[in-house]
């Protein structure tokens, strides 16, 4: 029997500002029993998908990509910031609601034929991990597909990201 993972997400109102209802992950990540849940369904997506290595943006994709990865024993590659990798990188802007914000890889971090799954916590805009993606396409990577915690329907970020197999473990629609 599988958890209900809806069971472990606590929904804050008027967060960070009002008309948001934040989604807040952390008491599923405290569970043990929730976090590992979460974990082997990604895992089993990764398995189906043919992923050879495991890609998440900085920084709760991190956290969910990082055991997953471990689980197959696959390589894991963080998408960071500007500025926080110590060699030579590849980029890429993306635009966020107001102003933007830039992805960066280590330019050998994807070699030519990995099959990489790019894992993160939320799918909202899409703007991410439309980003993460070109990333690892520019460095001859194949995205074999995309897992999300959560996906926020309503905001339509899917649509951004056409094409690819998505797996979102949990849907909310609203705000």
């Amino acid at each position: 029997m599988t958890l209900d993972l809806h069971d472990y997400i606590t929904s804050i109102p008027d967060f960070p500002e009002p008309g948001i209802n934040f989604r807040d992950i952390t008491p599923l990540l405290a569970d043990g029993a929730a976090f590992a849940e979460a974990t082997q369904q990604i895992a089993a997506f990764a398995k189906q998908q043919k992923a050879s290595i495991i890609v998440a943006p900085e920084s709760r994709g991190f956290i969910l990509a990082t055991p997953v990865a471990n689980e197959l024993g696959l390589g894991f590659v963080p998408a960071r910031k500007p500025g926080k990798l110590p060699r030579e990188v590849v980029s890429q802007s993306y635009e966020l609601e107001y102003g933007s914000a830039t992805l960066e890889m280590h330019k050998d971090a994807i070699k030519p034929g990995d099959r990489v799954l790019i894992v993160d916590d939320l799918l909202a805009t899409g703007g991410t991990i439309a980003a993460a993606t070109k990333l690892v396409e520019e460095l001859g990577g194949t995205v074999a597909g995309l897992a999300f915690l959560i996906e926020l329907t309503d905001i339509k970020g899917r649509e951004k990201l056409a094409g690819y197999d998505i797996l979102a473990l949990m849907e909310y629609g609203g705000a």
